[in-house]
């Protein structure tokens, strides 16, 4: 873990490259030192039904939701939550700047007891030894 997943209005595919979003959100999640890179998971998916403030049809949004396990301490949550959002900006500062778009972020902990977790990536891994 974390899970990064982002929620788009589909008013923006037209303007935004999500497969490069995420990238750019997955290579920002790797270089921090609390997101151990095999759990790393980063989506993003279209909404199509939305209504956003004075219901222009312009206006479009981007809701980054990042899930990891619990027990880090608060400042490295802190800190993890506002890279990953800063690179979500720096990305979108140029839709941003011929488009209304609302950018939001939440970061929350998951119950390790309540999410079970089964997989073989990291024996897929080209760095494995």
């Amino acid at each position: 873990m974390p899970h990064v997943h982002l929620e788009y209005s589909a008013n923006l595919e037209s303007v935004v490259d999500f497969s490069a979003l995420c990238e750019v959100l997955r290579r920002e999640a790797i270089d921090i030192d609390a997101f151990p890179m095999p759990g790393v998971r980063v989506r993003a998916t279209r909404v199509d039904h939305y209504a956003i403030a004075d219901g222009n049809p312009e206006h479009g949004f981007i809701d980054m939701s990042v899930r990891l396990r619990e027990g880090r301490p608060q400042s490295v949550k802190a800190e993890a939550i506002e890279r990953l959002f800063e690179a979500l900006k720096t990305t979108m500062a140029p839709v941003m700047a011929k488009h209304s778009l609302a950018l939001s972020a939440e970061m929350r902990d998951i119950d390790a007891a309540l999410s079970p977790k089964f997989g073989n990536i990291r024996n897929h891994l080209e760095n494995s030894a």
